[in-house]
């Protein structure tokens, strides 16, 4: 595959804040590391500093090391089983209510695990010599504004007291005054810091969406800047669930929603690899077997005549594949054909993770079609009917 992108630039990457979300960000930056994607400088607000400050270090394999055994525990003075079973809804009601009341009256919980993994992981001199620029958010509460920090430029020493302060998450996390000044979150104020690039004269950024909790800042883009996006099409689940598994399984799609924008990959729910032109897709849909047409015919009430078959097609079970499809009034047999392929694929639990030609999706669908009964096909959706290689 060949990269759709510009590769002779240099990117600015935005790292919003999420908590447990962040294993995204991880993932995206694998594949834009295996693409040889350039990056002058990171912004990143809470988990989104954290992150950015592994990026920053160029640490890719620590990044991944401690999100694949990232536990409750190692971020928070919890118990790994009791908040397992809070995530998954096992705990009764009054019982986790009770707990958080309780943390709260104590100022919140303690998170000298996280302070813990940011003196084991952050090396201050990398990042210090590094070639990547590295800004983060947080809010100062004793000035009462939002601080937008150049780490490079803080003095010796607290380069890791700031990237705890971009994370203290208000009011779950008891907060500690950090060299005599109070911070919290910079999600409080600003989750999505792309104005820390823009204010900076970045004009190419690739913004990394995790969708997490916090303010969202408006921010005035130059018409010479482009913006470009990664972000999930399913829910990475809640903040603090942090779960080795839920971890992995967010720098996946985080891998591969990057490998979507880096080789324009097509599809909405799967990576597919597509360059045909439009006459193949119409081909496509028209060749159908005997049986497929006479479903066709007995679902939209169409005469048996040979002779007006592709017309009656084009006219009446296209039109109307679409409507079931709810795609747009401006549909093209292209995006026909493919919202038509992905819906079948997914019926028929086909793997998700993996870039695919429209041709292996198609062979794949078709094989898994095969091992289908005609009663069993009779209770598909008639646009699975495409996709039925039967003679």
């Amino acid at each position: 595959m060949n990269p759709v992108i510009d590769m002779d630039k240099e990117y600015g990457i935005v790292l919003e804040g999420g908590g447990a979300k962040g294993a995204y960000q991880i993932g995206a930056w694998k594949a834009l590391r295996e693409a040889g994607v350039k990056i002058k400088g990171i912004a990143g607000t809470s988990v989104g500093a954290l992150n950015g400050a592994l990026m920053c270090m160029d640490e890719f394999d620590t990044a991944q090391q401690v999100w694949e055994n990232l536990t409750y525990s190692q971020v928070m003075d919890v118990e790994d089983e009791k908040m397992q079973r809070l995530m998954e809804r096992e705990m009764p009601f009054w019982e986790a209510v009770g707990d958080v009341f309780k943390r709260m009256g104590e100022g919140g919980v303690d998170i000298t695990p996280l302070k813990e993994l940011i003196l084991s992981v952050i090396d201050e001199d990398k990042i210090r010599q590094s070639p990547r620029e590295l800004y983060i958010k947080t809010f100062s509460v004793d000035q009462l504004k939002e601080l937008d920090i150049d780490l490079k430029d803080v003095e010796p020493g607290q380069m890791k007291d700031f990237l705890l302060a971009s994370a203290y998450i208000f009011p779950l996390f008891k907060n500690e005054k950090l060299h005599g000044q109070t911070y919290i979150d910079g999600g409080a104020i600003n989750n999505v810091p792309l104005d820390s690039l823009i204010d900076r004269g970045y004009e190419d950024i690739i913004m990394i969406r995790i969708f997490g909790i916090g303010r969202e800042k408006r921010v005035k883009i130059p018409e010479d800047t482009r913006i470009m996006v990664i972000e999930p099409r399913v829910n990475l689940g809640d903040i603090i669930d942090f779960n080795p598994k839920k971890s992995i399984r967010n720098m996946k799609i985080g891998y591969y929603d990057a490998k979507r924008l880096i080789y324009g990959l097509k599809g909405r729910i799967y990576y597919i690899e597509e360059n045909h032109e439009e006459c193949y897709y119409l081909k496509q849909l028209l060749q159908i077997n005997e049986w497929a047409k006479e479903r066709f015919m007995e679902w939209y009430h169409i005469k048996d005549d040979e002779k007006l078959w592709t017309r009656r097609m084009v006219e009446t079970v296209l039109p109307g594949t679409v409507m079931e499809l709810k795609l747009s009034k401006d549909w093209t047999y292209g995006e026909l054909y493919m919202a038509s392929l992905e819906a079948t694929a997914k019926l028929c639990r086909i793997p998700k993770y993996r870039v695919y030609t429209v041709e292996e999706l198609k062979m794949a669908v078709e094989n898994k079609m095969r091992r289908f009964s005609k009663e069993e096909k009779e209770t598909l959706p008639v646009f699975a009917l495409f996709f039925d290689a039967e003679d």
